[in-house]
């Protein structure tokens, strides 16, 4: 079986001034605050990267999603890369892992979808885009 890798990870923020402060003071991370028609994500980077990703290998980048009490991820989690969404969302279900809604297009990035695991984990799985 082909192994998919962690390719991203995703925190919760309440105050996206201070949390951008924090990480690029302490850490020397680039942060781009997103809009609105992002959801006011934070994408950050964490390692010298070009458009398809990180340089080295291993290393990833992440992001920082608005707390919410409609968001029920609140806490850190993992998204790993997938082949395709579609037929790794069946694998998630037939192996006891609970979907959380249906994959989302992020554009110029790929398909995204969050899921539970059988130990009630958040993980999210990412099909990017060619």
């Amino acid at each position: 079986m082909k192994m998919n890798p962690v390719v991203h990870f995703e925190m919760p923020v309440e105050d996206r001034d201070r949390m951008v402060n924090f990480y690029s003071n302490v850490f020397g991370w680039e942060c781009n605050k997103m809009g609105p028609e992002m959801g006011n994500y934070v994408v950050v980077m964490t390692t010298e990267s070009d458009k398809k990703g990180p340089l080295k290998p291993g290393a990833i980048n992440g992001g920082f999603f608005p707390k919410s009490v409609d968001n029920p991820s609140k806490y850190p989690s993992v998204v790993i890369q997938v082949d395709d969404i579609n037929a790794h969302i069946e694998k998630v279900k037939s192996a006891g892992g609970h979907i959380l809604g249906k994959p989302m297009e992020i554009p110029g990035v790929g398909w995204y979808v969050s899921f539970h695991d059988t130990e009630g984990n958040l993980i999210s799985m990412l099909q990017p885009t060619s």
